[in-house]
């Protein structure tokens, strides 16, 4: 991609704007909620023009005159509405803040998981610890307290992670499958979604999902429910820790939107790991977002914004990277790239991965 190759094409006067964006882009944020949250874009964008003055929206919206004006106000400057004599509008901005769901899936995980906590995130870069999680509790790191997190808090951070990893499922299949592999090794499965599919789509494969203790009760409740204990089996495991266990033999092992949970040296640590444990034809396919293979530049801008979530709320240690760097830590760790595809999805990128041969 060619991002960031050269400086932006902008002159100083809108240059200056675009800071004093930045500068009050809290706020903006919060504005653009409230209005959500509140249904007044929801009732300008079905009053088309008709009775969408400042008040009829009080009137519709439950909210004082004030409470409205200074939301409108705001929304105007933002770019999310437009106003023409007293009736109100919505810009093509507002437009999409209310009807696309990537836009209200970013926003309720930035406010509902990472809001608060992000405060820390100075604190976070000097400590390299995820000191804005202890906003919800005093956990080192978000994964094993996943399970325990509030259920608004719990909701959006499972949205936003099968929102993006969801809309690869259908492309992904068919080629997760094309070797037709008996055993798939699912490293770091959550809830089980991915499990769940492949057995659906191959009424063959056995899964094993391994993962800690508090995800695999998730995921094998989800099992269950759907009659497929027999077929998803679990493997508690901290891949983190030299002595836990290690499901040995898969013919294909999974890893999807994982190892950006990860520093480089724990990513290493892990490769490794799977890749003693892979007999001479397993495969193993890492599924992830990076930046530079984005196809839009708003998809870079997504992508890196979330490496800050891994820095002051996961584990103040993980990103999302570059696509270099996680080839190099793959030839590392004794492995080659097969075949390597992207545009999968929402920007996913899947990697093919075999055993380097013996010399």
């Amino acid at each position: 991609m060619t991002f960031y190759q050269k400086p932006k094409s902008i002159n100083a006067f809108d240059a200056k704007f675009e800071a004093q964006k930045i500068a009050f882009a809290p706020v903006a944020f919060q504005v653009a909620r409230c209005l959500l949250k509140f249904g007044i874009l929801k009732y300008i964008d079905s009053a088309n023009g008709i009775n969408a003055t400042k008040e009829h929206i009080t009137s519709h919206c439950n909210l004082s005159e004030y409470a409205v004006t200074v939301l409108l106000d705001m929304g105007l400057s933002m770019g999310l509405l437009w106003q023409e004599g007293e009736q109100y509008h919505l810009d093509k901005i507002g437009h999409f803040m209310l009807h696309d769901n990537m836009a209200q899936t970013n926003l309720n995980f930035i406010h509902d998981v990472c809001y608060q906590g992000l405060f820390e995130l100075e604190s976070s870069l000097v400590e390299g610890k995820a000191n804005g999680l202890k906003t919800f509790g005093d956990w080192p790191t978000i994964y094993p307290s996943l399970s325990e997190l509030p259920k608004q808090v719990k909701k959006s951070w499972f949205d936003f992670d099968h929102y993006y990893s969801d809309h690869a499922f259908d492309a992904l299949l068919p080629l997760i499958f094309k070797n037709k592999p008996k055993s798939i090794v699912d490293i770091g499965g959550n809830t089980g979604k991915w499990a769940l599919a492949c057995t659906t789509y191959d009424t063959d494969v056995i899964v094993t999902i391994m993962d800690l203790p508090g995800q695999l009760r998730v995921a094998l409740s989800n099992a269950k429910q759907h009659n497929l204990l027999d077929r998803i089996r679990g493997f508690e495991c901290d891949l983190l820790d030299e002595n836990s266990p290690f499901c040995s033999g898969g013919d294909l092992y999974w890893m999807s939107q994982f190892l950006d949970c990860f520093s480089e040296e724990q990513i290493l640590t892990i490769l490794r790991n799977t890749a003693a444990n892979m007999h001479s034809s397993s495969e193993l396919c890492i599924l992830e977002t990076y930046w530079d293979r984005q196809p839009f530049e708003a998809g870079a801008y997504c992508v890196n914004a979330t490496s800050l979530y891994f820095t002051a709320m996961a584990n103040g240690n993980s990103r999302m990277y570059h696509s270099k760097e996680m080839l190099k830590l793959i030839s590392q760790a004794g492995l080659y790239i097969d075949e390597d595809i992207d545009n999968i999805g929402l920007g996913h990128t899947l990697l093919r991965c075999k055993l380097k041969p013996q010399d």
